[in-house]
Order: C-alpha cells, then sequence, then structure tokens
C-alpha cells in the first residue's frame, strides 16, 4: 500500500483530494497533527516517509516543500502555480496529447493544471496542433467560476451572515490582465500571445464554463464540423468528452458539471462565428480530480478510480 501526504490538507483542494482518497485500498493517507502541520521539520520528515505527495500550498510554500524531497522515490502532485510551466515538471493533462501522459508516467514531479487553464488549453491546444489556428491568433476568452475557487477566504465571504450585497451579482476580476494562469496558457498551447482573459465569479460554490470564440477570418483552414471532428477524436474518455448540442435549450449552466470530475467539450455558433466551450467543476477537473487523475496513473490502474464522472 502506497503512503499519501496531503500538505494542505485542510484546503478545497486538498479536502477533496482526501474525500477521493479516503475510499480507497491502495493508498494510505497519512498526516500531521493540527499543532504540527506548519513545522517545517515535522513537514519534511512526513514528504520523505510518502510515496506520493499532494501540495495543496501557495505557491513558495510549494516551492519550498518540493525542495524538502531527499530521496529519488517521491513523487509530487503540485496543485498549485508555482511549477506549472517548468519544463521539469510534467503538465498534468494527459489527455492532451501522449506525450503529455508519457511524462506523467515518467516523471517524479507532477503539476495539476490551473482550473481556467485547463478548459482553455483542452480547447486551443488540439486546433493549433491540427493547424485550425495559428500560434500568432489573438484570442478573447471569459470564464464563469463558482465561488470556491477563491478558497476559504472567498467561500467564507460568500456564505457568510454580513455578505456584501456586491455578491449578489457575478462578478469580474483579473482586469489588470495579469492573471497567474495565463503564463500556462500562453506556455502549454504554443501561443505567441497570451489571450485577453476575462474570468467572472458568480454566486454559486462549484462548476466553470470557459468560453472561446472565433471568428471565421481567425481560421487557417476548415470551419465549425472540422472543429468538432477534432474534438471528437480526441476527447472521448469518462473524464473528458465531446458533446455536441448538450446545450439546454439555448443556455450554457456553469455548474452543469458541478461535483464531477469529468469536462465537456462543446462547439456552438455557425461557420462565421463560432463558440468553443468547456464545461467541468473548478474542484474536480480543474483541481482535485486532475491531481488524483495523476496518481491514478502513476499507480497504473484505471484513470477514473474513485473519481466522479
Amino acid at each position: 500500500m502506497k503512503k499519501v501526504f496531503i500538505d494542505g490538507k485542510a484546503g478545497t483542494t486538498g479536502l477533496r483530494i482526501a474525500e477521493r482518497l479516503s475510499q480507497r485500498d491502495d493508498v494510505e493517507i497519512i498526516s500531521l497533527s493540527d499543532d504540527l502541520r506548519k513545522d517545517a521539520s515535522a513537514r519534511k520528515k512526513m514528504i520523505n516517509e510518502a510515496d506520493f505527495v499532494f501540495l495543496c500550498l501557495p505557491d513558495a510554500a510549494a516551492i519550498e516543500a518540493a525542495d524538502m524531497v531527499e530521496n529519488d522515490r517521491t513523487v509530487i502532485i503540485d496543485a498549485s502555480t508555482a511549477h506549472r510551466t517548468n519544463p521539469d515538471w510534467a503538465y498534468g493533462f494527459p489527455e492532451l496529447d501522449p506525450e503529455f501522459y508519457n511524462k506523467i508516467v515518467n516523471s517524479r514531479r507532477i503539476a495539476v493544471p490551473g482550473c481556467h487553464a485547463s478548459g482553455f488549453i483542452a480547447l486551443i491546444y488540439p486546433l493549433i496542433k491540427n493547424g485550425i489556428i495559428s500560434e500568432d491568433t489573438l484570442l478573447v476568452a471569459h470564464s464563469l467560476t463558482g465561488y470556491s475557487g477563491g478558497g476559504k477566504g472567498m467561500i467564507a465571504e460568500y456564505e457568510g451572515e454580513d455578505r456584501c450585497t456586491l455578491l449578489d451579482a457575478p462578478r469580474q476580476y483579473g482586469i489588470a490582465q495579469k492573471h497567474k494562469h495565463l503564463p500556462e496558457m500562453v506556455k502549454i498551447t504554443g501561443l505567441k500571445n497570451a489571450p485577453a482573459f476575462c474570468p467572472i465569479v458568480g454566486d454559486f460554490y462549484s462548476g466553470m464554463e470557459v468560453t472561446v470564440p472565433l471568428f471565421k477570418s481567425q481560421l487557417l483552414k476548415g470551419g465549425i464540423e472540422e472543429i468538432k471532428e477534432i474534438y471528437r477524436n480526441l476527447y472521448n474518455t469518462p473524464i473528458i468528452s465531446f458533446k455536441d448540442g448538450n446545450d439546454e435549450g439555448g443556455f450554457l449552466s456553469s455548474c452543469a458539471v458541478s461535483g464531477k470530475d469529468s469536462m465537456s467539450i462543446e462547439v456552438y455558433g455557425n461557420d462565421d462565428r463560432i463558440l468553443l466551450v468547456a464545461r467541468y467543476d473548478n474542484l474536480g477537473k480543474g483541481a482535485s480530480g486532475a491531481a488524483v487523475e495523476c496518481l491514478n496513473i502513476k499507480l497504473g490502474c484505471e484513470r477514473t478510480k474513485t473519481l466522479e464522472v
């Protein structure tokens, strides 16, 4: 039985990873008492005792924790932003390409994709790879997310008795165009320019909907049907799949896949104006679900083991 340590288990991502792993008989979750969970020496000992370590920490703490490994056995699966553009780390999105899958299999350092980035990359990476759009394409993306993506602070803000009335309506953020997911969105897709990115948080706990619009003039070849066929051939597993005509009577709910660890890839519009859409849970395929999927790959078991798909 493999030992698993979740560094940052008290956070939203850590809690959901622990929930998924608690159902299993092939791993043992080892943990620190509350009075030691921030003790550096105790954490270092636990990290080196574990076969797998999930880092659910702020970036600086995740870098510090990764540096604590003193053996060639422990696998680090980092859910922070810290290592997502580091070429020495595997990027934890195996569905994109066999190259991504193989690097996860062969690496002891795996970076879990960011929540917003997961949808954007799932939509754009295969279009660049297949020559539908170029690396020079200037893109716009907007992403609707539940407030759990903001962690315990934002959850308390939305669920507190003295919540501000401004929270009753969706709020756009990242308005300085310096969102922390932009670097991985550029690097992993191969884009030469970051998209104009508009994340929006709404008054619902979890769920995510990333939309990238395309004009016919942006396409190097093909049209809406060719794009659908690329997605249909690439995304056909229980975790991520293309779904045609998956709207709710002309509407698209951001919480349609809430509570799940899967992702739905969808395409709407016509040959002149196309909407690329990814819907999933910001805590699922956008965080803890992706992390557990990477663990499953490393253990050689079914990718969907103890995932809600």
